[in-house]
Formats: structure tokens, sequence, C-alpha cells
């Protein structure tokens, strides 16, 4: 494991060190579990009561609760930046160093390879894809026809890419992932379904993440887009020409239909529903299993659905909205007397007035 010092650390993530800056960190660990040679952080406050038995060499945390670190640190206003940003520094994944090609790899003549590529065993590149420098596509992966992958992007072991896709720069797409299937595209005629030909490819600009299993289907005219900086989690479904906007995030499970434009800087949270040609704005956050049936147009956050209970409360819960409508029968019942009432209380009144 590489080791690096807390000087080095602090330089390479913009972080201030405090107590001895040459001390030397192999990698990290959390608060509870981490030893002398390891580096912890402290970003979320329920963790606090950890800081004074950690038995880290280090922790990254923020200027306010230095005061109350028993050991070295790396102080910085947000730690979870701290964090994130040195933990690539211990990623344990193949990368390319020169053109490395496994035997057992199918590549077209006509394929345009690009400098220092990680090719392993079994993956098949169709004719006229481009593959640029650094990338690494994984076992078994497949790149169609015509397809290009940018610079120091990865794609990890059987990910399928279909024809006509662009895939930009320092893109990490994870396994089992699909881009490019087609479209749910089909025109009613006699009861039955004719096929539209998704003509269309799929667009992922740069440093775009995908999680496994997610499907991204191409367009039936024009390309899906999914924007710079997007991150997808595991098992997300995005359906033909849909548009993410850049840095938008989504959780695992979400389902976004046909032709629905998302803003940028939105958060989908997990098995968010998204119906099709909506458009929401930049910054939308979703919650957990909501369902959105229309267009957000104001920016905020958005929440469908019921919260959970105990399931004695919900069965009488879901017994009163069952009677909502007779409720409102009801009430309109009410109202109408009410007003009724008062119109003939008016009209004694202004006769009382006349007598009077």
């Amino acid at each position: 494991m590489p080791a690096y010092t807390l000087a080095e650390l602090a330089e390479i993530s913009g972080a201030e060190v405090s107590g001895d800056a040459s001390l030397r960190i192999e990698g990290l660990a959390t608060l509870q579990n981490a030893r002398a040679s390891q580096l912890s952080f402290l970003s979320n406050p329920k963790y606090e009561k950890h800081l004074q038995s950690t038995q880290a060499g280090a922790v990254i945390l923020a200027p306010a609760m230095l005061q109350h670190c028993p050991v070295a640190a790396l102080v910085h206003p947000d730690p979870y930046l701290v964090y994130a940003r040195l933990s690539r520094l211990w990623e344990r994944v193949p990368n390319a160093a020169g053109r490395q090609i496994h035997a057992t790899a199918v590549i077209d003549p006509s394929v345009t390879l690009g400098e220092n590529v990680l090719i392993e065993a079994g993956v098949v590149v169709h004719a006229d894809a481009r593959i640029g420098d650094g990338v690494v596509l994984g076992a078994n992966t497949v790149v169609g026809f015509a397809t290009s992958i940018g610079d120091n992007t990865r794609l990890f072991a059987n990910v399928s890419v279909y024809h006509d896709v662009h895939i930009g720069r320092n893109c990490i797409v994870h396994s089992g992932v699909v881009i490019g299937s087609d479209g749910f595209g089909f025109a009613p005629h006699r009861g039955a379904w004719v096929k539209i030909a998704q003509l269309g490819g799929v667009i992922i600009e740069d440093e775009v993440e995908i999680g496994a299993n997610s499907t991204i289907d191409r367009g039936a005219l024009d390309p899906t887009l999914i924007g710079k900086g997007v991150k997808l989690d595991n098992q997300v479904q995005i359906a033909h020409n849909v548009v993410v906007g850049d840095h938008t995030v989504m959780a695992a499970g979400c389902a976004v239909a046909g032709s629905t434009q998302i803003g940028k800087h939105c958060v989908l949270a997990g098995k968010v529903g998204v119906a099709g040609h909506l458009t929401i704005v930049d910054h939308c956050h979703v919650t957990a299993m909501s369902m959105v049936i229309k267009n957000l147009t104001e920016p905020g956050v958005y929440s469908s659905g019921t919260g959970i209970q105990p399931n004695a409360q919900w069965r009488k819960t879901i017994g009163r909205l069952r009677q909502l409508d007779r409720y409102a029968a009801r009430l309109k019942d009410i109202e109408k007397t009410l007003r009724l009432h008062e119109q003939e209380n008016a009209r004694e009144q202004d006769k009382q007035n006349e007598n009077d």
C-alpha cells in the first residue's frame, strides 16, 4: 500500500496540518477501527463520540473540532470533501500502463485505439469505434459500432455499449450497465404493436458515473443526453430522449420515462419515478419513493406518498383516505346548509331593521 506524509496529503487535498507533518499514513479507516498508521475523518456529528478514543494516526476534521482532537489532524471546513479527494490515493483498481490488450480480446481493425489502454479478457470492440487514451475496458465488455469512449474513462466488467454512443472523458461505468439499448417505442395497430426503430444514440458527457445494472436507452430520433458530472446509482433506468442536466444525481432504483428533461444540480432520492414528457427545473430535490407526474417549475424540495407508520395506524389512515369522497360530499352539503341559514338570518335581520 502506498504511504504519504501528512504534509503531502495536505497539499493534495487543500487541508492544513495540525501536529506532526512528517507522520506517514498508509490508508483510510473509520474512527472506531483505524490504526496508528491510518487516517480517519469526522464530518457527521453522530460520530463525534468516537473521536476521543480513536487510535488513528490523524483525523480529517473541521476547525471547530480541532480542540477536541487527541491526535494529529488535517483541518478543512469540509472534511468530507478532503476524505473524497484522498480516498482515490488508495483505490485498488487496475490502471493502464502502456497498451495492454489481452489475447482473447476481439478488436476490429478499423478501431482507433489511444495510448495506454487496458483491454481485458473477452472484450469485443466493433468496427469504427474510437477508444481514447488511458481507457480501461473490463473483462467481457462490448463496445458497439461507431461508438466513442473518451480519455481516461473506465468500463468495468460486463458492460454493454451499443452502436452510435458517445461516452466522454473521465467517466466510470460499473458492471452490468447497458447503454444504447432500444427505447420503448411502439405504435398501436389493430390490437398489436408495431416497433418504432430507435434511430438516435446516447451522449454521455465528461465525468459521469453510472452505477451497476443501470440502463440508458437510445433516443428515437435525437440522442438521449446525460450531462457533465451526472452521478447515477445502481439500477437506474433512463428512457429514450431523456435529458439529464449537469451535476444531477439519482439514487438507486430511480426510473425516468421518455422525453423528460431534468435540470442541473437536481437530486432524485432512491426509487423516485418520473413520468414522461415532463420538465424539472434546476435545483429540485425529490425525496425517496416519490412519483413525479407533473412539471416542477420552481426549485425546491418535493415529496409524494405517505410516510411510514405502524401497520395498525397505517390501516386506519388508508381507511380514512378511502372515505375522502364521502367526507367531501358531506362537507359540501354542510357548507350549503350553512349558507342557506346565513341567508335566512340575513333576511330576518333586514326585516327587523325595517320594523325598527
